[in-house]
């Protein structure tokens, strides 16, 4: 998760960046910053982070004390590091050869610890926990010439997931790890070069979707153009499942897709796994709601508005908190009795993680007298830990791999449960097409190995 953006080239940077996190914060409710300057001056950067959503973090006032032409923004969903003010992103520090650099990192670096341990040996002094601080050691420890060798450099180094945008006082860069795990794209709005995690943040900015920053991509801008180079490691992207399950908003881009449509084809695939015969579909808001227009079409079943979601409260899978989850389910969702009145329901979600939430939400609809309750998910069981940016608990507090079906049935406290095949799941993804996914949070078959011996380092 986490959302970046990076924009160069417009006056009113930090403002675009803002909006633009606005648009992102769906990939991060606890945090968030932003790192602005002037292009070409050396002068110094103005930065502003907080605890909270992006409007609680950002005034007016404070927009105007983040001049410049140039600005990366960051929002944040802690997967590695703790709830601590040094953690929120973006980072900032100053190199000797590269002057000023600020780095706002998507994604979770597997072999981190070994990392750290190894700068720390050298001498390295870190102010955060968080993964992406290893990043700046190794750049500021690389003996080359150019800040592009410098990150290519690095990229041998660090394993695992990142998509980042990094920017001096000369240059915003975009990079994208060679397995592409999370997304980035690149977008213009007039003169401007815009990097972000969705093209929804585009949209929002009236910006032109150009591309996907490319697994594997190292792109450099300035404020006139832009040149792309592959990074030295390379291998075959695997893009994550879980961002068209759940991540992404629907309106944004997946390979040249958007995410309503892989999720409405998921509920499509789901109805076509099964015929079941009851009065009326329902999805748990919002981001079943696509998968239940497709269940529905499919099925000849009708849709209808069994839960009510108060847009006031954030995404309760996020929270950093088990208690803070607990709590929220009910401030989250309301039923509608009228639909659910001795009625036979299909409740269409997208996942099950822990099986909290959905247990909770499966005594609502029995309270508000649904007859019988049909559970069914549009993807896998998740069964496996994700070790590339999902804050995925471990396996003792996943719930489909400690239960087999009939047991999940009855904890969640439904009459049946049925979840989309992983056959399924990957014909909808890839559609005919060579583009592949990384499924190891429904199969354990990751792809690279996660706790990896660390590249042999260069030579001081």
């Amino acid at each position: 998760m986490c959302g970046i953006i990076g924009i160069i080239g417009d006056p009113l940077a930090s403002q675009l960046a803002y909006f633009g996190l606005y648009a992102l914060q769906h990939r991060g409710q606890e945090a968030c910053g932003i790192v602005s300057f002037t292009t070409g001056e050396d002068g110094d950067l103005s930065s502003h982070k907080g605890f909270g959503l992006v409007n609680d973090v950002f005034k007016e006032d404070t927009l105007k004390k983040l001049p410049g032409d140039l600005a990366i923004g960051h929002v944040r969903y802690a997967t590695q590091g703790g709830h601590s003010a040094y953690n929120i992103q973006p980072f900032l520090f100053r190199s000797a050869k590269f002057g000023s650099i600020t780095i706002a990192h998507n994604g979770n670096l597997t072999n981190a610890k070994e990392l750290r341990q190894e700068l720390e040996e050298k001498g390295s002094i870190f102010t955060s926990t968080s993964d992406s601080e290893v990043i700046l050691h190794l750049i500021a420890r690389t003996k080359v010439d150019t800040l592009e060798e410098c990150l290519k450099e690095v990229s041998k180094r660090i394993y695992g997931a990142y998509s980042i945008v990094l920017a001096t006082q000369k240059k915003l860069y975009g990079i994208r790890d060679p397995f592409g795990f999370r997304p980035l794209v690149f977008g213009r709005r007039g003169k401007a070069f815009i990097l972000a995690s969705e093209s929804c943040a585009l949209d929002l900015l009236d910006a032109e979707y150009l591309r996907d920053v490319r697994p594997g991509e190292l792109l450099s801008i300035n404020c006139e153009n832009f040149s792309s180079t592959s990074l030295p490691r390379e291998t075959t992207p695997r893009y994550c499942a879980f961002e068209p399950i759940y991540f992404s908003r629907p309106d944004s881009l997946l390979e040249k897709e958007t995410v309503y449509t892989y999720r409405k084809a998921m509920g499509k695939a789901l109805a076509q796994e099964e015929k079941l015969d009851v009065d009326v579909v329902i999805a748990v808001p919002d981001s079943g709601v696509p998968a239940a227009i497709g269940y529905a079409e499919a099925s000849g079943l009708p849709l209808e508005l069994g839960l009510v979601r108060n847009h006031y409260v954030g995404r309760t899978f996020i929270e950093p908190t088990q208690a803070i989850r607990d709590f929220r389910v009910k401030l989250k969702l309301n039923p509608v009795s009228s639909v659910l009145k001795n009625k036979s329901v299909v409740v269409i979600d997208d996942s099950i993680v822990r099986g909290t939430t959905s247990r909770k939400i499966i005594r609502l609809l029995r309270d508000a007298g649904a007859k019988e309750i049909h559970l069914r998910i549009s993807s896998p069981p998740i069964a496996y830990s994700c070790h590339y940016g999902v804050s995925t608990p471990t396996r003792d507090n996943l719930l489909a791999a400690q239960n087999k079906l009939p047991a999940m049935a009855d904890i969640l406290g439904v009459d049946t449960l049925k979840f989309l095949s992983l056959e399924s799941l990957k014909k909808v993804l890839e559609k005919g097409t060579s583009t592949k996914h990384c499924h190891a949070c429904f199969n354990g078959l990751y792809p690279e190995e996660i706790f990896c011996k660390i590249p042999v380092a260069p030579a001081d």
